[in-house]
């Protein structure tokens, strides 16, 4: 089966030669032919330009805690395919990768050469289909309003933030942006919204109301506030919770725990029991590699996704955090990014704090060159050094780290990908869909 597996999972890689599609056409013509099992269950939908795989994790981690069957669909994996598609924490099998496959591969709407991401969705929604899952957490793709994952059922919407990020499929302004991530708002259908700018806010206000959704703000109806020791509290529109602790590392997952908290007050514990246990055993419990995860100690590795000025912002916060608890601790940092991010803006914020700053390239002909990012850094005072490969560049940096030193390694999931399959021994299959 192994085998069988590897060819199947090869065979659905090379689909990313069709690129990024939005659109509902295709992914609605393979479900129809399936026979429409994205109706079979319910779905909390979570899109935002940031924060919004925290958000479903944390989401999905709060369900399964109160003994709900629940799906879990999120982009892209770490390090294995099947870390997408997930029941009750546990990632699909390999073979009814194989067997789903198969299946989407014989639908007529095959032979329209479907892409990569829409595939997967659609294996996902017939598998859960099939294990009868009680409700789905979808992480939105990109954008919302074209992406594949909105032909679903959904009960609750949320919206983390908005902020500058695939600008040449979304729209330069925030506000265009705005209005494609509104795009998953459906009729009657309650919406939570982040904290996002004025601007932004008019924006999926206007969209809310057309579709006659409640809309439910942080800082209005649900707030949480973070207390030194790392524990927050969470106000509500029925429910308030003291004293929380999120497993999540960083100031910003308090604001992505209200945000969940308020997506399950809003739309499912109106129908379904959710004990106060089942929140507080989530929020320690929830999972979600490669966001501020801790590798290794003496040095101290630490890999973090961000790869927009938004995120970088977050790492900043955090970073400056950490160094000021450890003063005689220097920070390391390790980049490669893919060559559509704003550079500029990403090093500018966070290569002021390094003590040295090493460029790398990622596995994919969409890395940005090392030549881009040099060119991209601000003037430094540290030193700079360049390497072609995220091995070698793991290996200068711990070369140059004291025990007690911080190596950081962000700008791309896929660099942090990576880096863990060198770090564990497993396998890397870079997939950008």
């Amino acid at each position: 089966m192994k085998r069988s597996y590897e060819a199947a999972r090869e065979r659905l890689y090379e689909l990313q030669q069709f690129g990024i599609n939005l659109g509902l056409d295709t992914i609605s013509s393979l479900l129809s032919e399936l026979g429409h099992p994205q109706e079979r269950f319910p779905v909390l939908h979570v899109a935002g330009t940031n924060g919004k795989g925290s958000v479903a994790a944390i989401t999905a981690s709060i369900l399964q805690a109160a003994g709900i069957c629940v799906g879990l669909y999120t982009s892209p994996h770490l390090l294995d395919f099947r870390e997408r598609i997930r029941i009750r924490g546990t990632c699909i099998p390999e073979d009814r990768v194989v067997e789903l496959f198969d299946r989407i591969q014989a639908l007529p709407s095959f032979a329209v050469s479907p892409t990569f991401f829409e595939v997967a969705t659609a294996m996902a929604f017939q598998y859960f289909a099939e294990e009868q899952v009680e409700i789905a957490v979808l992480e939105v793709g990109l954008g919302g309003r074209f992406d594949a994952t909105n032909v679903c059922r959904s009960i609750g919407t949320v919206i983390t933030n908005i902020s500058f990020d695939h600008e040449k499929h979304l729209g330069s302004s925030l506000e265009a942006i705005a209005f494609e991530k509104a795009g998953i708002l459906k009729r009657n259908i309650p919406l939570v919204m982040g904290p996002v700018e004025q601007s932004v806010d008019g924006v999926l206000q206007e969209q809310a109301r057309h579709m006659q959704s409640r809309t439910f703000k942080f800082g209005s109806e649900f707030v949480s506030v973070a207390h030194p020791s790392g524990e927050f509290d969470f106000t509500g529109m029925d429910r308030n919770y003291m004293n929380l602790r999120c497993a999540l590392e960083g100031e910003h997952q308090t604001v992505n725990a209200a945000c969940a908290v308020a997506l399950l007050e809003a739309s499912v514990m109106p129908r379904t029991r959710i004990p106060e246990w089942a929140v507080r055993q989530g929020l320690e419990q929830v999972s979600w590699p490669g966001r501020l995860e801790r590798l290794r100690h003496h040095p101290f590795i630490l890999c973090d996704g961000a790869h927009n000025p938004a995120a970088a912002e977050c790492l900043k916060v955090y970073l400056q955090r950490n160094m000021s608890e450890q003063r005689e601790r220097r920070l390391i940092v390790v980049v490669g990014m893919m060559q559509d991010k704003n550079l500029s803006v990403f090093l500018n914020t966070l290569a002021p704090l390094a003590d040295a700053v090493i460029l790398t390239t990622i596995n994919s002909h969409r890395s940005a060159t090392l030549r881009a990012l040099k060119e991209a850094l601000p003037v430094m005072d540290c030193p700079l050094y360049e390497r072609d490969a995220p091995g070698a560049a793991i290996d200068l940096a711990t070369c140059l780290a004291s025990e007690n030193d911080l190596i950081c390694i962000t700008g791309s999931l896929f660099l942090v990908g990576h880096v863990k399959s060198l770090m564990t021994g497993n396998a890397y299959e870079p997939v950008l869909g």
